[in-house]
């Protein structure tokens, strides 16, 4: 393994720190609990929104902290849950008087986390909610959920619940749009080779040279099926195949594209999977409203990309476009 770390067990907190030294201005790091918060968080003008799940996903979350997005996220360690009492007091940290809104990916580990931590700072008198995302069409179940995963598509939710918070937009308001948008959000990836965490040292599971996991999970879980190497078009048409009939996406819509890569895919065969996606669904008379092609929820170093399609109307294109300063951005 040659990696830019010195101690594993130092890779998370060297990694927070040198986000917060890069954004001097905006941003702060409480190393106890591993948190990232806007330097003006807590604003008791809008609702506070806080995102967790494991490490190893970046940019998100720890890099989309910021006006338009999150207040704040607590990660655990690389592929892990944070710990309960990180998030408790991340939550009671930067509560408003407008309340907390905690966002979480889809898995079990998680989901009992801030279950526990929204009970533990509801007690302690936080107006707190919680929302689940599970955009990942898959799985039905997968090693470590009950239902669906989340992956991807929880940009979408959080960058709509973000724009929304800014204007004043009240919890129950923000619920709201959070569940809209994670019910019309698909996301299906695939993996070309493992992923390396820093603390295992090697990958973390076997491919072939020749081989592909379809509808990988971004912790390496087992997909639909492992394949031999396809053609970029027939991989495309296998995971829209997955991704158009599930909501289902209908000719007609307008929709938004996000190519996400899973950390070591150059972002050149990204834009070959958009161009491709791009004529296919124009073909199936869809609009493609907005798109995404870059890394936003890795897998560390997996080879691999996830699609994402989400069914826009105009509140959802409103929010998606409204500005965001983060510490996510290409200069």
């Amino acid at each position: 393994m040659k990696k830019f770390i010195n101690d594993p067990k130092q890779f998370v907190p060297e990694m927070l720190e040198g986000i917060a030294l890069a954004n001097p201005d905006t941003l702060r790091y409480v190393p106890a609990y591993h948190l990232i918060h806007r330097a003006d968080a807590p604003n008791h003008n809008k609702v506070t929104i806080i995102q967790g799940s494991g490490s190893g996903h970046e940019p998100a979350h720890v890099m989309t902290v910021g006006k338009g997005m999150l207040d704040g996220a607590c990660p655990g360690d690389v592929f892990a849950a944070p710990p309960i009492d990180y998030i408790i007091e991340s939550t009671k940290l930067l509560a408003s008087d407008k309340g907390v809104l905690l966002l979480v990916n889809n898995y079990t580990g998680d989901r009992m986390a801030f279950e526990m931590a929204e009970e533990a700072a509801s007690a302690d008198g936080v107006k707190v909610r919680t929302l689940f995302i599970d955009d990942d069409v898959s799985v039905q179940d997968s090693t470590y959920t009950v239902g669906r995963r989340g992956v991807a598509g929880n940009f979408f939710v959080m960058k709509a619940v973000g724009a929304a918070a800014e204007t004043g937009a009240d919890l129950d308001e923000l619920v709201r749009i959070g569940e809209k948008v994670n019910s019309v959000t698909r996301t299906m990836g695939v993996a070309l080779t493992a992923c390396t965490p820093p603390s295992r040292g090697e990958p973390l599971f076997e491919l072939g040279d020749d081989e592909i996991e379809i509808g990988v999970g971004i912790h390496g879980e087992p997909g639909r099926r492992r394949a031999k190497w396809m053609p970029a078009d027939d991989l495309v048409d296998e995971l829209l195949g997955a991704i158009v009939p599930d909501l289902p996406f209908v000719s007609g819509d307008r929709v938004a594209v996000m190519v996400n890569g899973l950390g070591g895919t150059p972002i050149s065969e990204l834009y070959i999977l958009y161009g491709i996606i791009h004529k296919r669904l124009t073909a199936l008379g869809m609009t493609v409203g907005r798109n995404y092609v870059g890394e936003y929820c890795t897998s560390l170093d997996m080879a691999g990309a996830s699609i994402t399609l989400v069914r826009l109307d105009d509140e959802i294109e409103t929010l998606l476009a409204a500005p965001a300063e983060i510490a996510m951005r290409v200069f």
